[in-house]
């Protein structure tokens, strides 16, 4: 397999992580809901789960192909600027939704199945941010 289609998982991967514990950490501290936290918790370590056995048989290609470099890593001036709690929020499921996309895709040349599992939990996502969206946004009135 060609070393990008590694890159693509382990970034894609990391972004998903990412995302989806800042929006576990805004829905933990600022809303204290515990339903909604377990749920962003619950599917962090699902999406982790899901492909330990790919991780386990390619570890190897997936952090060796990592690039510190990367020509993308520089941040827009969108991307440095949140207004309140609630873009924060939106910003990161947006970062988790886009990156599950990708996982779905590109997963798609070890496994099908594999892939389908992340096209749920995109669709997973999209509830959870729905249910948090209205209660961050309950809290900023």
């Amino acid at each position: 397999m060609d070393n990008g289609v590694y890159r693509i998982i382990d970034a894609n991967l990391n972004r998903v992580m990412e995302g989806i514990r800042v929006c576990e950490d805004i829905i933990r501290f600022a809303l204290d809901n515990e339903e909604l936290t377990a749920k962003l918790k619950g599917l962090r370590h699902e999406i982790f789960e899901a492909i330990k056995d790919l991780r386990k048989e390619h570890l190897k290609e997936l952090v060796s192909s990592r690039d510190l470099n990367d020509v993308g890593r520089i941040s827009t001036e969108s991307e440095k600027n949140r207004e309140n709690l609630i873009d924060l929020f939106l910003a990161n499921t947006q970062r988790g939704k886009e990156s599950l996309r990708v996982l779905e895709e590109v997963l798609k040349l070890f496994d099908k199945d594999l892939s389908q599992k992340y096209k749920g939990f995109r669709f997973k996502l999209y509830g959870i941010e729905k249910s948090a969206v209205k209660e961050l946004v309950r809290i900023q009135q």
